[in-house]
């Protein structure tokens, strides 16, 4: 850092997540944008092509990547990507890097630090190379945590959730185009989202050791001897936001008052996701970093809601939270964003 500014590169600065994290530090008040790295628009003005920076900005597209003049570099790559990068390039050791995709998740023989502050606040302060977690794990993990916690997961959960266009990313794809997304609704990667690997990794690190374990279902086909997280993803006709509904099928039936005091004790010092003693619309958490949570229980069955926008608190927002917590800085610096009235 340099005059309590965090140095901050971007790698894959044209795409959705580059141009959301760009527009997120330029009110950061701890952060400088020394680089916005993309190879195809060199030259060029960000917001030539993220239009909605006119005005804001007159940084230009590099092809160059000075990594000795930065103190972060935020990786907005595609999936596989940042370990191909990293297999070519050189990146100091005293440089951080927050890497967006999804290459350094799961754990293994690497040192990346899973960045979910909700339960890795303490490794994320110390780490150097942080995973930021995908917009559906985020999303349906900050249901689920306190349950496992608490070790009311012992049975199969089913998990139905709807994210926006904007989750697809930027390249034109069948799936994307407005007139197919438009008054349209479709199911996509039943049961097998490349997500439920991280998220069965969290459940079973929270999880009490008495409780069953949570088969990651990708690895282990369906038969298995723990419980499954069944995931229904669905493509939404919106752009922005993932709304989630998690159902839980507890052993004997608990007071609702429990099951909501045991959400409300676990986010109680969350700087970004809270508890809504009322049911949620997305619209409350779009163009935010925050999640909002509800429960509601009905004999057995608890029934779960989260909601973020799949940008900022599924990518780039939690990206800039785990960059304050890296730096210290304060937790919230640079996320104060409003949700609409309306």
């Amino acid at each position: 850092m340099k005059d309590n500014k965090v140095r901050v590169g971007i790698l894959g600065a044209a795409g959705y997540t580059g141009g959301e994290l760009i527009r997120v530090l330029l009110s950061h008040p701890n952060a400088e944008i020394v680089f916005a790295n993309s190879e195809s628009n060199a030259g060029n003005k960000v917001y030539d092509v993220h239009e909605g920076l006119v005005g804001d900005t007159e940084l230009e597209f590099t092809s160059e990547m000075p990594f000795d003049k930065v103190d972060v570099v935020f990786f907005c790559f595609g999936h596989g990507k940042s370990e191909a990068f990293l297999k070519e390039h050189k990146i100091p050791e005293n440089v951080k890097i927050i890497d967006l995709a999804q290459d350094f998740r799961i754990k293994g023989d690497h040192d990346y630090v899973y960045g979910l502050p909700e339960t890795h606040r303490e490794q994320i302060r110390s780490a150097q190379h942080l995973a930021n977690p995908g917009c559906f794990a985020t999303c349906i993990q900050l249901g689920l945590l306190p349950a496992a916690k608490a070790g009311l997961l012992t049975h199969d959960i089913a998990v139905n959730a709807v994210t926006g266009s904007t989750g697809a990313g930027q390249k034109p794809a069948a799936t994307t185009h407005f007139s197919w997304r438009t008054d349209n609704f479709s199911v996509y990667k039943l049961f097998t989202h490349q997500h439920l690997h991280e998220i069965c990794q969290s459940l079973n690190e929270l999880r009490p050791s008495a409780a069953p374990r949570v088969a990651d279902t990708l690895n282990e086909g369906f038969e298995t001897d723990g419980i499954t997280v069944d995931f229904i993803p669905y493509r939404g006709d919106f752009s922005r936001g993932i709304f989630c509904t998690e159902v839980i099928t507890l052993d004997a039936p608990l007071p609702a008052e429990k099951v909501v005091e045991i959400y409300k004790n676990f986010y109680a010092s969350a700087a970004f996701t809270h508890y809504s003693d009322k049911a949620l619309d997305l619209k409350q958490v779009v163009n935010t970093n925050k999640a909002l949570v509800h429960v509601e229980v009905f004999g057995r069955k608890v029934v779960v809601t989260s909601i973020i926008d799949n940008l900022l608190k599924g990518a780039v927002g939690q990206a800039v939270q785990n960059m304050n917590l890296m730096f210290g800085l304060d937790e919230r610096a640079g996320l104060n964003l409003k949700a609409s009235a309306f």
